[in-house]
């Protein structure tokens, strides 16, 4: 056989994905920075949840549970949710994956919203599946034209609920009414990857999930929990869809650390409703700074997360904002690649990182305006 000169080539579909960037921590020039760029905790974590991260590491030669059956026995329990139908996994991201692989292909269409979470569109190219963008209403899920898209080459429809990168939010109500003009073989994902957030935790999204057998909920352990740094994310729906996932999701893909961790943090409830309280006071303290700045053409897009998606619509530049924030500690997500280089999403932090990076962002306004 002739030898082959040139390198091998990736598969077409795959040259097409632009890699998931992830928040930054440093500046350009690689400074440390005050990071809110990645809608971690700002209180990080249940005490409770670190002590059982350090003594499940004394088994480090142990491969972890495989089925992470103490984990979905104490999701179940808590989520009032049937154990067997949840499936574990490296963070949602490897869930949401597993969802596209499982159920489309070339040929297929995956739809997801304009503005929605950027793994979505990895995940469909990945799988050689051609990708949908459905148009925006004021930066959310517009139904109607998410629905106007479906037709019968549609396998898979993502939405983040609330949405992320820009914090809005579906009613149950909605979410029912899309459910229900899909077709019966076209799997809706919903992420709610910040579903803690809510006031009621979203139990209508699960009982979509029970009730219908092309609903698949995915949440995390990355973002109300604390627990970004172990990778925990899971699943629910009905067993035929959990079967598909656990056919080709990776093996033992959830630590024994993190489920130990994981099953720690679901019993501290006090943490979570004191890390909900804490984002709700806050998030509305900076909404209203952020009003308060309008003059200067800032607003901010109303948001049920633990960030807020500020639009500059005035002589500043959000990229402007962005560089001059790194200059003064504070490292934000500025996200170009998604169609929003006129906005900045900001993650709720400490009470003194937000008054500081409103401080900072005052002043910028002040100097450049």
């Amino acid at each position: 056989m002739a030898a082959r000169m040139s390198n091998p080539e990736a598969k077409p579909w795959i040259n097409a994905i632009h890699a998931y960037t992830p928040g930054k921590a440093k500046s350009d020039d690689g400074r440390v920075l005050i990071k809110l760029s990645a809608n971690e905790n700002p209180l990080g974590c249940s005490e409770d949840a670190t002590a059982a991260l350090v003594d499940a590491k004394s088994s480090l030669a142990r491969y972890p549970d495989p089925a992470s059956n103490a984990l979905r026995e104490a999701l179940g329990a808590h989520y009032h949710l049937e154990s067997d139908r949840i499936v574990c996994g490296t963070g949602s991201d490897e869930l949401l994956n597993l969802a596209a692989m499982g159920y489309a292909g070339a040929g297929d269409e995956i739809i997801y919203v304009r503005y929605g979470f950027s793994v979505y569109d990895i995940a469909a190219r990945k799988c050689a599946a051609t990708v949908v963008v459905a148009p925006d209403r004021d930066y959310g899920t517009d139904v109607d034209a998410l629905l106007a898209l479906v037709n019968e080459r549609t396998r898979v429809v993502f939405v983040a609920n609330p949405n992320n990168p820009t914090g809005t939010y579906c009613t149950d109500e909605d979410m029912a009414r899309l459910h229900a003009g899909l077709p019966s073989d076209c799997v809706l994902v919903l992420d709610q990857a910040y579903g803690e957030y809510l006031e009621d935790d979203g139990p209508a999204a699960f009982n979509l999930a029970r009730q219908h057998g092309n609903v698949l909920i995915t949440r995390t352990f990355s973002k109300i929990y604390g627990l970004a740094a172990e990778r925990i994310g899971w699943a629910y729906g009905q067993p035929h869809l959990i079967e598909t996932m656990n056919r080709i999701r990776a093996p033992f893909n959830v630590t024994a650390a993190g489920q130990a961790a994981a099953i720690a943090a679901l019993s501290d409830t006090a943490f979570v409703d004191h890390s909900r309280a804490h984002n709700r006071e806050w998030r509305d303290w900076m909404a209203n700074e952020i009003a308060s700045l309008s003059n200067h053409g800032l607003k901010a897009v109303p948001s049920w997360a633990n960030f807020l998606m500020i639009m500059f619509e005035g002589k500043v530049s959000a990229e402007t904002v962005y560089l001059a924030l790194m200059d003064a500690g504070y490292i934000v997500r500025w996200l170009p690649g998604q169609g929003l280089g006129n906005g900045l999403r900001i993650t709720i932090g400490t009470e003194e990182e937000n008054r500081g990076l409103v401080q900072a962002l005052r002043a910028i306004l002040e100097t450049n305006g």
